[in-house]
């Protein structure tokens, strides 16, 4: 397969996977299994093309982040709010990973480990949608503390390749009594910072240099490919889980967890 194809095709998986809850790293893991090509030749690549799908978001919501920016600037308690519950929540994943770099390192190159988390998250979303109860309509910045330290922790979990950092989130803000809505677009909002931050380390770790046959040709097609498709997901998305729920996705998860493992297992 073709540099190009392959940059257009993982592009597309980033874009489409990065804000639902089956897991955009894990996707990615197991395409470079599939697909056969070189993973760390394609490393810089995948942690690039992210910031592509982060900005989607700020493309999508930038009213809220200039109303959030200019209240922060007025010192207006509603942008506070906002930037405080943002930043509380970032905080634990970035400290852990910090801490845990290496570890993460590793769970990274195993695929297997993404097959098993596909299948656990999956069933876990089925046991949340079960017994969280809706919360009331709300904004993100209107949440107490309480319910943002405990999105904060449940992204923490998204550290295991599969997990899926949006899962997390929006599984845990669930579970804290957050409604649909506000659960997704705190769990897109928090994704601006943990994935600067997540990239910014990785490319601190591993230098500006590219690697191999993959130039900046082929991550400035998966840049834009990966902005154009999650922008198309992330309204989408918020739309279909407020009607619909997380249910689909769930048992994606659990078919394509077992799928992956399967195949795995039979090469």
């Amino acid at each position: 397969m073709g540099l190009t194809l392959t940059a257009i095709l993982l592009g597309i998986v980033e874009g489409l996977t990065e804000f639902i809850p089956v897991s955009s790293t894990g996707h990615l893991i197991l395409a470079s299994e599939l697909l056969g090509y070189d993973a760390a030749e394609w490393a810089q690549f995948n942690v690039i093309i992210q910031l592509g799908a982060i900005l989607a978001v700020v493309v999508q919501y930038w009213r809220t982040f200039w109303k959030a920016g200019i209240g922060v600037l007025k010192l207006e308690a509603q942008g506070l709010r906002f930037a405080r519950n943002i930043l509380v929540a970032f905080l634990p994943s970035a400290l852990l990973g910090l801490a845990l770099k290496d570890y993460i390192d590793v769970l990274l190159g195993s695929p297997s480990v993404v097959g098993w988390a596909l299948i656990l998250g999956g069933l876990a979303i089925l046991g949340i949608e079960r017994v969280a109860k809706a919360g009331p309509d709300t904004t993100v910045a209107d949440l107490p503390l309480k319910q943002v330290i405990g999105v904060g922790l449940a992204q923490c979990v998204s550290m295991i390749p599969g997990v899926s950092r949006s899962g997390a989130t929006i599984m845990g803000a669930l579970a804290m009594g957050i409604n649909r809505k506000t659960a997704a677009e705190f769990s897109f909002f928090l994704a601006v910072p943990t994935m600067i931050g997540a990239s910014t380390l990785e490319l601190l770790d591993g230098g500006l240099a590219v690697h191999g046959n993959v130039g900046w040709d082929e991550i400035a097609i998966g840049f834009v490919v990966s902005f154009v498709v999650a922008l198309a997901v992330i309204k989408a998305f918020v739309a279909y889980v407020s009607r619909y729920g997380f249910a689909p996705f769930a048992w994606y998860r659990i078919v394509a967890g077992t799928v992956a493992i399967v195949w795995l297992w039979s090469r």
